[in-house]
């Protein structure tokens, strides 16, 4: 019962700012048509075979690199870790800018920037779940209906990230009552395939997906 209640909210909520279907319709055709009456935008190609370029440091790594080469003295250096689901942050020391330097230069893949205090802050994006996450995430709805992961049960209201909105009629419509149910209590994800299976499932019920199938079909 307390599940079909949490659906019907989500539902009412959409509803109040939901555009009716005809409109819609007569806005992507409108579009399609502007599209095809006016001039076509050309697009330099890349030649086949032509090199690909370097990866460079972005602004923020950039500065930092700057000023630790003009630094003498050492610096407090903390490595962010930033996973799919979750981040771990931890101080790795006090460093000499020399090899400061030399630890970014070990790691392109990483960017760099100054904290408040002065400290040099290195983040390491990560393919994968942190062990909190993998401990306690889950996927569900929120209450303007969008797919986000939860620490905890949904009904604990612990969002960590939003992912996109879901067009709830589209999905009670195509998806059996049970798997909407699982949704509105919490699906849990202890690993990367769990993450993108329910990603990849309930992608396909994004808004902003339907009406791109509504356009091509109109």
């Amino acid at each position: 019962m307390m599940t079909f209640n949490v659906w019907r909210k989500v539902k009412q909520k959409l509803r109040r700012g939901r555009r009716p279907m005809w409109q819609l319709a007569c806005f992507w055709l409108a579009a399609g048509l502007l599209a095809l009456s006016g001039p076509q935008a050309g697009s330099a190609a890349a030649e086949p075979g032509a090199p690909a370029a370097a990866a460079e440091p972005d602004d923020g790594s950039r500065s930092v690199i700057g000023a630790l080469s003009d630094m003498r003295a050492t610096v407090t250096v903390k490595l962010r870790r930033v996973y799919i689901c979750g981040e771990e942050s931890e101080t790795i020391g006090s460093l000499s800018s020399a090899d400061a330097l030399r630890m970014m230069k070990q790691h392109p893949e990483w960017t760099a920037m100054l904290d408040e205090q002065g400290a040099v802050v290195m983040e390491q994006r990560i393919d994968d779940l942190s062990d909190a996450c993998k401990r306690s995430a889950y996927f569900g709805l929120d209450k303007l209906g969008r797919l986000s992961l939860f620490d905890g049960e949904p009904k604990k209201e612990k969002v960590m990230r939003t992912f996109f909105q879901l067009d709830v009629n589209y999905m009670e419509s195509s998806l059996p009552r049970e798997r909407i149910d699982e949704l509105v209590k919490g699906i849990r994800v202890t690993d990367k395939d769990d993450f993108n299976s329910v990603l990849s499932t309930f992608s396909d019920y994004a808004v902003e997906r339907t009406e791109k199938v509504m356009k091509r079909t109109l």
